[in-house]
């Protein structure tokens, strides 16, 4: 739910920036407009799904049983990329841009990205393919959509699969009893407090196409990034966390209720290199979870585990849903 994995995990973050802004000066020029095809694997099918009037933008490809999965901050459907590809020959998998991002409508007004919202897109696309109910996979705030969605519908869950993002009861616990883990939060007040035009909002940089890239490695889909994010309204990225990210600095800070026990069968990874959400944000999951639960940690990954460790992340979760399939 972070992107402090920009300035901590990826070396230098300046030199990493400055870096991207000459390679991006050089690509321009070739940068691709279509985001169709991303791996010699996979077609991607695009479409849209109405959600109470906002288009929620997604790209699907397979046949099978219905997996939808939801990105995070800063980030776009193309990050399901690698894991489309690995499960589309026994799945029907869906990646959706969030509202607010790529090529979903971007609804004006922060009270639009309550969580509420964000959950009811999550409906709006089952629905929109015939279906009742679908394997949730979320990142990051599309983590944060799949628990609350699953805690919600839990009659829509088949299954559920978690990355980088912990249960939101022990997460918050963590803050208590780790200071580390507190402090890896401290970016979320930024968001909080800033626009996207405060000058450094976004970890000491602005707030640009070019900035909010700075994390991807992948240097063929840099481009595609930065043409993402010129598509996507930076109001409605800071409104996620504006409307929905505890407020842990405020002095009268409490703790909301706590999320309700969940029997779904459910899977999470985290990488340990992740410095804005701790690791020991996993304690206790088991605690919250009445199905069977399957914890992955993936040292030498960073936040964005689903790059990171791509070829783990997708054949782990393959074999996860066939051993639960009928």
């Amino acid at each position: 739910m972070a992107s402090k994995p920009l300035e901590s995990e990826l070396t230098s973050t300046g030199d990493r920036v400055r870096a991207l802004l000459a390679v991006l000066t050089l690509t321009a020029s070739w940068a691709c407009s279509s985001e169709q095809v991303a791996d010699s694997k996979s077609d991607f099918t695009h479409g849209y799904a109405d959600s109470d009037g906002v288009n929620i933008h997604y790209a699907t490809a397979g046949s099978g049983p219905l997996v939808v999965m939801i990105h995070g901050f800063p980030d776009y459907w193309y990050t399901w990329r690698k894991q489309m590809a690995g499960l589309q020959d026994k799945f029907q998998v869906v990646a959706i841009d969030q509202r607010g991002y790529n090529r979903s409508d971007s609804p004006a007004g922060e009270d639009n990205y309550a969580m509420s919202f964000l959950v009811a897109d999550v409906a709006a696309v089952i629905r929109h393919f015939g279906q009742e109910k679908a394997i949730i996979v979320g990142h990051d705030w599309g983590g944060v959509v799949a628990w609350s969605f699953a805690f919600a519908n839990p009659e829509m869950v088949g299954k559920l699969v978690v990355l980088n993002l912990p249960h939101p009861n022990s997460w918050i616990q963590s803050w208590s009893d780790n200071p580390d883990a507190l402090a890896g939060t401290g970016y979320a007040r930024a968001f909080v407090e800033g626009t996207p035009e405060t000058p450094e909002v976004f970890f000491g940089y602005p707030m640009t196409p070019q900035t909010l890239s700075g994390w991807v490695s992948d240097e063929a889909a840099t481009p595609k990034y930065v043409e993402a994010f010129e598509r996507s309204d930076f109001n409605a990225m800071l409104a996620y966390y504006k409307q929905n990210y505890p407020r842990n600095w405020e002095a009268d800070f409490q703790p909301g209720p706590m999320a309700p026990q969940l029997n779904v069968s459910t899977l999470v990874f985290h990488g340990l290199d992740d410095k804005a959400l701790h690791s020991d944000g996993l304690n206790n999951t088991w605690d919250w979870i009445d199905a069977d639960l399957t914890m992955v940690t993936v040292p030498g990954a960073g936040h964005f585990v689903q790059q990171d460790a791509a070829d783990l992340v997708t054949s782990t979760m393959r074999w996860w849903l066939l051993a639960r399939s009928p």
